[in-house]
């Protein structure tokens, strides 16, 4: 009887010692990751917050994903919160993108990626020229054609202000036609599906996007892309023409990454880059990039640095070609 008590003990005990071991194998690469959203509810921002955290679960990278969205001030409301409550940021990321660099060059917030700590972009998001499914614009010709003849009647929306991204991408098309961009009628709107609810409402006929956030409504026919700003047609859009194929020379990429509040560790900084570099290598990050037309754009901390202060040269000396900046 004793020897047969001993058995069932010492069974239990290698159970149970397998599956400690296992849930240890199985256990996700970092614990919790807190995400904050400068935007509203469906925009670009939005979906590659969301996008990856829910790729980073599937994949069991990391056991738990909180999404918070905090829009305001052109994205400067969540900047200034991820500032003011360093101490409490620990696991959290913000996600950011190319107007990070342009409202702190307009003064729209007095902050920059510099009073952040950078941890790596991650996808390229190209412009989209979109128009409703009756639109009479049938092909950016058209547009082009209308705008030549009274530039005053060719509005376009964006969700954001005026010299935001949505407002470059267009005003950089027409300028690349030949035309004088600061002539486009720009038409600013509160958010990305505001902006889309102009355009389907017949408001507004044209809209200045990003690919991404149209992709899967011109898939359903409720929308038509006439142009987009990538170098060549893309696998996910194969039947979604170029502007550098019509002719016009530009090519513009949105990128979209994560900051974390100042005075983070690098050994932190560095356990996301490892989290975020085996997503990239999952079959469900390549579901949800194709899905919304996303370019694979990574970049760890210092090289994504480095490219900050790239772009915002760059930007520059852009938005003062264009007039927004003297």
């Amino acid at each position: 009887m004793l020897k047969q008590f001993r058995k069932r003990v010492a069974s239990s005990l290698i159970v149970a010692s397998i599956a400690t071991l296992s849930t240890a194998a199985w256990a996700a690469d970092l614990e919790k990751i807190h995400f904050i959203v400068p935007g509203g509810a469906g925009g670009g921002w939005d979906m590659t917050a969301r996008g990856t955290g829910d790729v980073l679960m599937k994949a069991d990278l990391v056991g738990k994903v909180s999404y918070q969205n905090l829009s305001g001030g052109g994205g400067g409301k969540a900047i200034a919160h991820m500032i003011e409550t360093a101490a409490r940021q620990q696991d959290t990321l913000m996600v950011n993108s190319t107007p990070i660099v342009i409202r702190s060059l307009t003064g729209i917030f007095p902050q920059s990626f510099r009073d952040l700590t950078p941890v790596a972009t991650t996808i390229a998001d190209y412009g989209a020229i979109v128009v409703a499914a009756d639109s009479k614009y049938q092909n950016w010709q058209q547009v082009v054609a209308a705008f030549k003849e009274d530039p005053r009647k060719v509005k376009i929306a964006g969700g954001s202000a005026r010299g935001s991204m949505d407002h470059l991408i267009v005003a950089a098309a027409f300028k690349g036609e030949g035309f004088d961009a600061r002539k486009v009628r720009y038409i600013a709107y509160d958010a990305g599906g505001k902006a889309m609810a102009a355009v389907l409402s017949g408001e507004t006929p044209l809209l200045s996007t990003g690919l991404g956030e149209v992709l899967e409504m011109s898939r359903s026919g409720q929308v038509r892309i006439l142009a987009i700003t990538a170098p060549e047609r893309l696998a996910a859009a194969p039947n979604v023409p170029t502007l550098t194929e019509m002719g016009n020379d530009t090519v513009f990429a949105n990128w979209r990454g994560f900051f974390a509040s100042p005075g983070i560790s690098d050994e932190k900084v560095a356990q996301w880059n490892k989290v975020l570099s085996k997503m990239y290598k999952t079959d469900e990050w390549a579901t949800v990039r194709d899905r919304n037309g996303w370019i694979d754009n990574y970049r760890a901390d210092k090289d994504f640095y480095a490219f900050l202060e790239q772009q915002e040269q760059q930007m520059g000396d852009l938005m003062r070609e264009l007039g927004f900046l003297k």
